[in-house]
């Protein structure tokens, strides 16, 4: 799925414009850190597809990319996920702490200017999915897109914001996220919370899929013949198709994301749901079809020249 700049991408869904825009896509953490359950032979023996876009065998790392989706849907442009910001405060978490990029100018390549965002969507409040919400304006935190309508899941709002005391006090990093990339769109009076389902327009909408986080969602696209689901951090590595039982090491209720992960794979495939994961690298997009009791990887998305999406055999 790639164009002249490989950073920023688009196909078609039906009546929907989707724009792939790609911060970065590296090496994160080793495999059998950020998911313990997957035994080391299940890497080593889909390494032919594997590496180099999912997973870097000499070191033995996941490769995740952090990407944002601009949907063109109905006359408006919804962004789903934000990144994890620049310059921002996040000790202890690696990449993210003071980090440096420029979503705003790989915007601009896709033809988006802060000011023309009418919603934006965060499937839910960690550090690498939020950190664009806000820009700094002078010393102060204040929403990047000014006219946009933020859709927040209700149950991280509450986890992290300060009625929980930012995540139970977990992580001292949590209070950090939540008050210079949650609290300014809240002041701003341009934050929505909801709760189990919500519909953005004829072709989007909403679903809570809990366990990552408390307010986990997915996003489904519905436009003519097409589907999609955008599925944020249900998933964070194609290994999780082929062994959905296996978490990553950030799931908070790692019993309800599995059911979660089940239940949203199972669909896409009976469904044919394009499953758009938040930070596959390659295409960044995959179907999904039953295995027996399981699941396996379909075809890849891909794009052609005049941006209009297939699915290639």
């Amino acid at each position: 799925m790639t164009n002249e700049n490989e950073s920023v991408q688009s196909m078609v869904l039906g009546d929907v414009e989707v724009i792939r825009v790609v911060e970065w896509h590296e090496p994160f953490l080793p495999a059998s850190g950020m998911f313990p359950a997957v035994a080391a032979d299940v890497w080593r023996d889909n390494e032919d597809w594997l590496a180099p876009d999912h997973w870097e065998p000499d070191g033995d790392r996941a490769v995740l990319a952090l990407q944002t989706w601009v949907l063109r849907s109905g006359g408006r442009t919804v962004l789903v996920d934000t990144g994890a910001g620049n310059g921002r405060e996040r000790p202890g978490m690696g990449p993210f702490h003071q980090s440096q990029s420029d979503l705003p100018g790989l915007l601009a390549e896709a033809g988006v200017r802060p000011q023309d965002v009418d919603v934006v969507v965060n499937t839910h409040l960690h550090v690498d999915h939020v950190g664009w919400n806000t820009v700094d304006a002078d010393g102060q935190w204040v929403p990047a897109f000014p006219n946009a309508q933020y859709l927040i899941p209700a149950a991280d709002d509450f986890h992290y914001g300060p009625d929980n005391a930012y995540g139970n006090g977990a992580q001292k990093v949590d209070r950090l996220i939540y008050e210079d990339s949650i609290a300014p769109i809240h002041e701003a009076g341009q934050a929505v919370l909801w709760d189990g389902f919500h519909r953005i327009d004829e072709h989007l909408t909403l679903e809570s899929a809990p366990g990552h986080t408390p307010g986990s969602s997915v996003l489904r696209l519905a436009s003519g013949s097409d589907r999609a689901v955008f599925v944020g951090d249900l998933l964070h590595s194609p290994v999780q198709i082929l062994q959905p039982c296996c978490n990553s090491n950030a799931c908070l209720a790692p019993e309800q994301a599995v059911a979660s992960r089940r239940r949203i794979l199972g669909r896409a495939a009976d469904e044919r749901e394009l499953l758009v994961p938040a930070h596959f690298g390659g295409a960044g997009a995959v179907e999904v079809r039953r295995e027996g009791d399981g699941f396996a990887l379909g075809a890849w998305a891909t794009a052609n020249p005049k941006k209009t999406a297939s699915v290639s055999e």
